[in-house]
């Protein structure tokens, strides 16, 4: 019988997010990285999520925390869902780029293979600075060799009826098909 090293080995991701993964607004049983654990545990899968997730966290905020998370869990994978303060707060996209890159660098030189999450920003940034802001992260992946991720919004940010008041962050109702999202997508990469 031959089984891929994948369904053998126990991998440990180190989610580095935002509010979008921390469950902004939301009680911690109903956000998607917690429903994403239990199915994992249910489907006997050997996946462990870390989330490190913090509400307002920027690339920047990150670089500063990133070895402490390194050393601390010794993950197999780091899953980076940044970009979107930055992208609010009009940070140069060189810069986001720039603090994308040693993100990735950093994880790798630990041993761990890296996703880079493909974050979009509301249009009302306008579409120059949103093209190229979404466009750093192809750039970013293709320069290190990260797996570029899905984004899991794409789909829920334009529907009303799954996002909170705010219009910024996905309500308890989006939870779980976030969750099957990233599920599927966090397999294709666990694959590769």
């Amino acid at each position: 019988m031959i089984l891929s090293f994948a369904s053998l080995a126990n991998n440990k991701i180190l989610l580095i997010g935002d509010s979008l993964s921390a469950g902004y607004g939301l009680e911690q049983a109903q956000a998607w990285v917690h429903l994403l654990q239990n199915k994992y545990k249910e489907n006997n899968k050997a996946v462990t999520i870390i989330n490190t997730a913090i509400s307002g966290q920027t690339t920047d905020n990150a670089l500063l925390k990133i070895d402490a998370w390194l050393a601390a869990h010794q993950p197999s994978h780091v899953l980076i869902e940044l970009g979107g303060n930055d992208g609010i707060r009009g940070f140069p996209v060189k810069l986001l780029q720039k603090h994308l890159t040693e993100l990735v660098t950093k994880s790798q030189q630990n041993g761990a293979k890296v996703a880079l999450m493909e974050i979009q920003i509301p249009p009302n940034l306008g579409p120059r600075y949103g093209k190229m802001f979404t466009d750093s992260y192809g750039k970013v992946a293709d320069k290190t060799g990260a797996h570029l991720m899905s984004y899991f919004m794409t789909e829920i940010a334009v529907n009303p009826s799954l996002m909170l008041n705010d219009n910024l962050h996905p309500n308890a109702k989006a939870q779980p098909i976030i969750r099957d999202f990233m599920y599927d997508e966090i397999e294709k990469w666990l694959h590769e």
